[in-house]
């Protein structure tokens, strides 16, 4: 069979897991480059059978797959991908089969940039390598509030994070209760005293048709002026114009960003001169374990659904 690794883009896939079983029988190709969408992943893949991908790096909706005739798993990693059309895949027999991922690695990035913007961290580092020395004056975590928009398993982290940091911490989801948050070590408000009362404001919420622009022009317009929002959940929960608009205009403090509305994000994207943001290139689950677990567990994964066995299905 022919085998496909996308997205590799650091070219680190053959060197978190052996590959060597499955190239011994079948032809295993990496590509490094992400290959766009819709037209152009069919013409490089159509004669793939097995394609293991990358979270949702490539968009494989029902078009796409209609145009892989011999398309028959996908390895995708992470346990749910929003850019597979699981429906469509059922419909032509395609298997598809996950793994496992690290549940600390995006709650440690998501500090990493509330901690870039309290501090303004990127903005002394670029200055201290042009010659200069302190510029800005920070903002304390402690005594400030932490509002979380989706109490789940990383939310629950960030929560717990928080309270270290001596932060008040709220919380609020379309189903949460005030039970269900003390139990997390949160404080249940509404939302939209949430988007009112927080100092940092930290995206943990599964993107859904129901949820994409959960927070958009009237939320970031109940946001404190020194209030600061952090995404690193996925860009459509947020209205990309919306929070451009509202960071051009000073309303907010800032922003620190890790997903988007489109990825990789264009190189000519107005979110990339905004002022007052930490950008970084979704690197939520960009870690050396998460890495490692997700590249052996996708060869594992490939050899038992070619044994008849499979593990961990999606679908199938």
């Amino acid at each position: 069979m022919k085998i496909g690794i996308l997205d590799d883009y650091h070219d680190v896939a053959r060197s978190f897991a052996d590959w060597s079983r499955l190239e011994r029988d079948h032809e295993v190709v990496v590509f490094n480059r992400h290959l766009g969408t819709g037209a152009a992943v069919i013409a490089a893949l159509a004669s793939f059978d097995v394609l293991a991908i990358m979270r949702e790096r490539t968009t494989f909706d029902r078009e796409t797959i209609a145009g892989l005739p011999n398309l028959k798993l996908i390895a995708t990693t992470g346990m749910r991908n929003a850019a597979i059309d699981l429906d469509a895949c059922r419909e032509r027999g395609i298997a598809v089969v996950g793994t496992g991922g690290s549940a600390q690695a995006t709650p440690e990035l998501a500090w990493g940039l509330i901690l870039s913007l309290a501090r303004n961290i990127p903005a002394e580092n670029s200055g201290m390598r042009n010659g200069g020395w302190m510029t800005t004056i920070g903002t304390d975590l402690s005594g400030k509030t932490l509002g979380i928009v989706g109490l789940g398993r990383l939310g629950a982290m960030m929560a717990r994070i928080g309270a270290a940091f001596g932060m008040r911490v709220v919380a609020w989801s379309q189903n949460l209760t005030a039970e269900a948050a003390a139990k997390a070590g949160a404080e249940w408000v509404e939302k939209d005293q949430l988007f009112a009362q927080s100092d940092f404001i930290t995206i943990h919420y599964k993107l859904s048709p129901r949820s994409a622009g959960i927070v958009g022009a009237q939320e970031l317009a109940q946001m404190k002026p020194t209030g600061f929002l952090v995404n690193t959940s996925r860009g459509p929960l947020v209205d990309t114009s919306a929070l451009i608009a509202a960071l051009k205009d000073g309303r907010i403090a800032g922003a620190g960003i890790d997903t988007y509305d489109v990825e990789p994000l264009p190189a000519d994207h107005p979110l990339r001169s905004c002022p007052c943001t930490v950008l970084t290139p979704h690197l939520g689950y960009v870690t050396t374990d998460t890495y490692r677990q997700f590249y052996s567990e996708t060869v594992e994964g490939i050899e038992a659904w070619l044994a008849g066995k499979p593990v961990r299905l999606l679908q199938g």
